[in-house]
């Protein structure tokens, strides 16, 4: 599959996101494309260990003459994020991704493309296998469940890497380098409710929310696009006083990705189901106006449903009152980073399934106190509604350095290469380089990548010919470090 690839340049890295598109790798299954690249390791003749996390760490000895250059790390993750449009079949530990191409950007069909990171990864494998490049002594460093609040750097083997310098290649947007990134946590729950049958003279039915963009939880979250799960609550909350049963609830499957649908299967008299139809419709007319712009194809939705079985009233007022109640997005912009998200949070994860309620909510800002502070108030929230909360997955923002060394030669390349500085960017998005940092304080890094659009959801697309900049920019820094600085 997607042998149209190969006619893309650069031939050598559009080879390799061929095999990431034809090797399903969600978050948590990274084994298959893992056993791939550690086998292609080996037909060349490179060194290549895994840590204790999974991570796989390759490494390829500087050219002739240049073996005293300061050691480089190429930095990128091998998983991604598993999103289909509704009605999409598709398994993301078996099927390949079927990519097309339209218009000079490269999509994936009803679902998540995988450019993220796994564009990034195959830079990183091409630039290995260019034996015409110079360059001084070479790591790439291929992590796991970056997309699950990026347990692989989380777990990362400390004094394992030799490299002075750092290339992350996991950024979104040609012509930007990063230097800095927010920290994130989570707030989470699991809690078993108990459910209990369902009595005569009551109608049961779905209630949706779709039609939303979605996007990444920490690039998208200041446009204004909705969450379904928020959008959900409010379409659910005004139905509390006609004698609500919540019998399930599905909404998002990643708690980094802005959830695009959610759907609730609900229990009301019989009475009242021609005055919830005239408010869902209500409604949906209200969501159209507030999100024209940004989410204007949203739709509120209904059909029959069946059940035997619902969660108290109680129950269902303290859990629909309390997704009423959950911040999201934006919190607060930044003063030191001007036009930058400092703190938001994201209702990723809302299931009800067999009466067990679970929740995941991350929280991302450029200041940890701020981090923290909201995620106990989120977590306070649980508890005043009498359900437990856990705080958990902490990792550290990334602290700018806009007088590295690294980041000086990378602004002259790009001037060089392109005719222009880049724009050096401080992101919202949690990127590994935090994590990596508190474990190598000592390592100069920065961040760059193609121009990438809609990651975490089935929208995302890759600009094709900001591919072959990235790679060209890519090659010349690495030529560039392998040569003594001029003072």
């Amino acid at each position: 599959m997607n042998a149209h690839l190969g006619q893309l340049e650069p031939t050598p890295l559009w080879r390799h996101f061929r095999t990431f598109c034809d090797t399903p790798r969600p978050s948590w299954h990274e084994h298959a494309i893992l056993s791939k690249i550690k086998a292609w390791a080996d037909e060349r003749g490179f060194a290549h260990e895994r840590d204790q996390a999974g991570n796989l760490r390759i490494v390829k000895p500087a050219t002739s003459g240049h073996e005293n250059a300061p050691g480089v790390v190429l930095q990128a993750h091998v998983d991604m994020v598993a999103e289909a449009d509704t009605g999409v079949d598709h398994d993301f530990e078996k099927d390949p991704i079927e990519t097309f191409v339209e218009e000079g950007w490269l999509k994936a069909r009803g679902t998540t493309l995988g450019a993220d990171n796994g564009i990034g990864a195959a830079a990183g494998l091409a630039a290995l296998e260019d034996d015409t490049l110079e360059h001084g002594p070479l790591e790439l460093l291929l992590t796991v469940a970056e997309e699950v609040s990026l347990v692989g750097a989380a777990n990362l083997a400390p004094r394992w890497l030799d490299g002075r310098m750092l290339l992350n290649l996991d950024t979104e947007e040609e012509g930007e380098v990063c230097i800095g990134c927010a920290g994130g946590a989570n707030v989470t729950t699991a809690t078993e409710l108990a459910e209990h049958p369902l009595e005569g003279g009551l109608t049961v039915f779905r209630i949706g929310v779709h039609g939303l963009t979605g996007g990444h939880s920490g690039m998208d979250i200041h446009t204004g696009r909705a969450s379904a799960n928020r959008l959900l609550a409010r379409v659910l909350h005004p139905l509390l006083p006609l004698g609500l049963r919540l019998v399930d609830y599905d909404g998002g499957r990643m708690d980094n990705a802005i959830t695009r649908a959610a759907w609730a299967t609900v229990a009301l008299p019989d009475t009242a189901f021609d005055e919830a139809t005239a408010e869902l419709a209500e409604l949906e007319a209200v969501f159209k106006k507030e999100l024209a712009g940004a989410d204007g194809q949203v739709a509120v939705g209904q059909a029959r449903g069946d059940a035997d079985k619902a969660l108290s009233a109680v129950d269902t007022e303290r859990l629909v009152r309390l997704l009423y109640a959950l911040p999201y997005g934006v919190e607060r912009m930044s003063s030191a980073a001007p036009g930058v998200v400092e703190t938001s949070n994201n209702i990723g994860v809302v299931q009800v399934a067999d009466g067990v309620f679970t929740v995941q909510i991350m929280v991302r800002s450029l200041i940890d106190s701020a981090r923290d502070s909201l995620v106990e108030r989120i977590a306070t929230l649980f508890e005043l509604a009498g359900l437990p909360a856990t705080r958990e997955r902490g990792y550290p923002g990334w602290t700018p350095n806009p007088k590295s060394d690294l980041l000086t030669r990378f602004v002259d390349v790009h001037e060089r290469v392109t005719g222009g500085k880049p724009e050096v960017k401080v992101l919202h998005a949690g990127l590994e380089c935090g994590l990596i940092g508190a474990k190598y304080p000592a390592m100069d890094m920065i961040s760059f990548g193609p121009t990438i659009r809609g990651a975490h959801s089935p929208a995302e697309r890759v600009d094709i010919a900001a591919v072959n900049s990235f790679y060209t920019l890519l090659r010349e820094t690495l030529a560039d470090l392998a040569q003594p600085r001029a003072d």
